[in-house]
């Protein structure tokens, strides 16, 4: 019988684009938690089953679903700072900020 091989791209492709979403407020560990969950999913079903997976792969999706808990720990992280800071500082003062920011970019192009 021909062992099936374990597919990581889906799970490392959600992982990378829940790090680039890392940046809006850690709204990035939606798509990093679903790699997660794929890869501990598909790790489960080759664990209850191994003769029936290729070894290689089960290592590769293991290594995929360490980055996208890393990734996941990141936006957790940086999502826990994200609402402390609004609110220790307030809404109102990080949109001030934010124009402030705009006007001064715009004044040295």
């Amino acid at each position: 019988m021909e062992q099936q091989k374990l597919n990581p791209a889906i799970v490392y492709v959600l992982a990378i684009l829940g790090l680039l979403c890392c940046c809006i407020g850690g709204l990035g560990f939606i798509l990093a938690g679903i790699a997660f969950i794929i890869a501990h999913s598909k790790l489960n079903a080759a664990k209850h089953n191994p003769e029936n997976y290729d070894p290689d792969s089960i290592k590769a999706m293991n290594t995929a679903k360490i980055v996208a808990l890393v990734i996941l720990i990141i936006n957790i992280l940086y999502l826990i700072k994200s609402i402390y800071t609004i609110y220790t500082v307030g809404w109102d003062e990080i949109m001030e900020r934010s124009q402030e920011m705009m006007e001064q970019f715009q004044q040295n192009q």
